[in-house]
């Protein structure tokens, strides 16, 4: 009987603190950021729940999402956001954070481009510069063919384009090694510690923003998902603590994100973030 209540108390436990813990499709760029280790234990400390980060690319993130293996979904590419909305697997979608895209390439070049367009152009046009791509659908991935769809009306194709189809890190990686250009997020690149030769050499667009979302998984079409804790979690995410948090989170004293919920705020996408 002793035994018998034991094994009860133990299973009783074990669902409370199942209950405790949400899943979060996400993506690469912000759990490599360090984003989620700066923030998470603080929504764990006020609210008891643990968050498990699932980080893969966007459009993997959303898979995971659309099959219910996620309570909740936070990535960065807004027409997949809203078709997964439209498909009645997500209830609400939050904006929670944007930070925009930067165009990476090597220092000692003599190559010289006069806009961003002047670059997808030559490049795509005539194989001007070698150009790594992340080819993983992520959400990086999906804002660079959106570019070159934009500036030169189809896809890259010819030896001087390289798709490695993994993340953010190796492109980056790769970029380096062989004097490449490529597509990064701003916080995966000031994060990044091995830029070697790389620098910034095109950002600021508006085309190149990059807004972050939060997105409820649906628990008419989910049942067993943990929708209330993910609610609780959102409200969090959009509460004055938790923007700020978000706000706070630096590498090297240069903000990564910025905070966004408060549709009052008109800070423009040019001045946030400032590095």
């Amino acid at each position: 009987m002793k035994f018998i209540f034991l094994l009860i108390l133990f299973f009783a436990n074990s669902v409370k603190a199942e209950k405790q813990e949400i899943i979060l499709s996400s993506t690469t760029s912000t759990q490599n950021s360090g984003l989620y280790d700066y923030i998470l234990p603080m929504f764990t400390q006020d609210t008891g729940i643990l968050v498990k980060v699932v980080a893969v690319g966007t459009g993997q993130a959303i898979r995971i999402a659309r099959n219910g293996d996620a309570d909740a979904l936070l990535v960065h590419h807004r027409p997949s956001e809203d078709l997964f909305m439209k498909e009645n697997f997500g209830t609400y979608r939050y904006d929670i954070m944007y930070n925009d895209f930067v165009l990476i390439g090597p220092k000692n070049t003599n190559a010289t481009f006069k806009n961003l367009a002047d670059f997808f152009i030559e490049a795509g046009k005539f194989g001007t510069f070698r150009f790594i791509s992340r080819g993983d659908d992520s959400g990086t991935h999906k804002k660079e063919i959106e570019l070159w769809n934009a500036f030169t009306y189809r896809n890259p194709s010819g030896e001087w384009y390289i798709e490695i189809g993994s993340g953010m890190g190796a492109a980056l990686n790769m970029a380096s090694a062989t004097n490449s250009y490529t597509l990064s997020d701003r916080g995966t690149w000031l994060s990044f510690k091995n830029k070697g030769d790389l620098e910034i050499k095109w950002a600021g667009d508006l085309i190149m923003q990059n807004p972050y979302g939060l997105i409820l998984v649906n628990p008419d079409v989910f049942p067993h998902i943990k929708s209330t804790q993910a609610k609780i979690f959102a409200n969090w995410l959009i509460s004055s603590k938790g923007q700020k948090a978000i706000g706070d989170f630096k590498v090297d004293g240069k903000q990564l994100f910025c905070p966004n919920a408060d549709k009052t705020n008109t800070k423009s996408l040019l001045a946030c973030p400032a590095n």
